[in-house]
């Protein structure tokens, strides 16, 4: 098994987490109903032996994922065939000794539980093949998963990264340039400008790789735009609506608003002569947090949207990741205005890479 990550983390998957135990137990339980299901030879299943059975089973699957979760460190710190070997070997040997105690108890109270043709040596080594074979589904299942999971996190900080580098020259120079015009003409102003620019890029591009909140998402975007109106002048103007109460400390993915307002300036505001307006809407809707940007665009034929939608279909992956698949980002072109909006569920926890 080879999984992309940090070779000090445990490769084994850990079956210490409730969702995980859950899937093991799910699989032995279906194990069970396959067998029930399935030509028998003549045994009969009824209630009792169902029940029975799905408790045995049950309980096997939870003794192995036990051992398998309190040795999970130990067998990490193996070579991973080695250690996947062991942790199966162990599965079965479980499998083994409870299927023999519960064969012989069975025959000295006599309930015929185990059908009397199958011998000792039988059931137990059935019984620890079937729990072995159980434990490789899941435990490769879980790892395959785990892999995936970490390279959708490798992938989001990656596409994070590159959204903070393209801010870096394109932003950098056109502020950079528009500071310099003022520097003798307006001192003040450009004092100012080159603060916001700071904390601008202290917020986007500081050491802080974690995630971020609705609080510093709307700061973000307040020093971005008010850096593009020294810019443009009367040909922008920003008008924000704040329906509060808002949830402020709501933790968010970084950049998902910024970049937002930056193609409705890009593609909006600057390729029409006159400018326009960008309305930016903050507000909660039953059990969802919605942020709107809508701004006058050109028409679609008129501009290049390939920036725009690699930007939209960025925000739209990491908001999924992190809040789920209810979490979404729609945009459409109306008449003379381009509308984005995010709608994201306030119920759950954001997931941490």
């Amino acid at each position: 098994m080879t999984r992309p990550g940090s070779e000090c983390e445990p490769w084994l998957p850990d079956l210490c987490r409730l969702p995980r135990l859950a899937v093991m137990l799910g699989v032995a339980e279906l194990v069970v109903v396959v067998a029930a299901l399935s030509p028998d030879g003549g045994v009969r299943w009824d209630v009792e032996r169902f029940v029975t059975a799905s408790g045995f089973a049950l309980w096997l699957a939870l003794t192995a994922s036990v051992l398998l979760c309190v040795s999970r460190s130990t067998l990490s710190r193996l070579p991973r065939p080695l250690g996947a070997t062991l942790a199966l070997l162990g599965a079965g040997v479980v499998a083994a000794v409870g299927a023999s105690m519960v064969h012989v108890i069975d025959s000295s109270l006599g309930y015929d539980l185990v059908p009397p043709a199958v011998t000792l040596a039988r059931f137990a080594w059935g019984a620890a093949a079937i729990t072995m074979l159980i434990a490789a589904v899941v435990l490769r299942y879980l790892y395959v998963n785990d892999g995936w999971q970490a390279q959708v996190r490798a992938s989001a900080r990656a596409e994070v990264e590159a959204l903070q580098a393209r801010i870096k020259p394109h932003f950098l120079f056109n502020s950079m340039n528009t500071i310099a015009g003022l520097v003798r003409s307006n001192p003040e102003v450009a004092e100012r400008a080159v603060l916001d620019l700071s904390d601008l890029f202290r917020a986007a591009l500081g050491a802080n790789r974690g995630d971020s909140t609705l609080a510093e998402e709307v700061e973000l975007a307040e020093r971005y735009l008010s850096i593009e109106q020294l810019r443009l002048g009367d040909r922008l103007h920003v008008d924000w609506y704040r329906d509060e109460p808002l949830p402020w400390d709501f933790a968010m993915p970084r950049l998902v608003l910024q970049p937002l307002l930056e193609n409705a300036v890009l593609h909006g505001i600057s390729r029409l002569p006159e400018g326009g307006a960008v309305e930016v809407a903050l507000s909660v809707e039953g059990q969802e947090l919605v942020l709107r940007v809508r701004n006058p665009a050109p028409s679609p034929r008129e501009r290049d949207g390939n920036g725009t939608q690699h930007a939209q279909a960025n925000i739209g992956q990491r908001l999924r990741y992190h809040h789920g698949p209810r979490a979404r980002m729609t945009a459409r072109w109306d008449a003379d205005y381009y509308l984005c909006e995010l709608r994201v569920p306030l119920g759950g926890e954001a997931r941490t890479g």
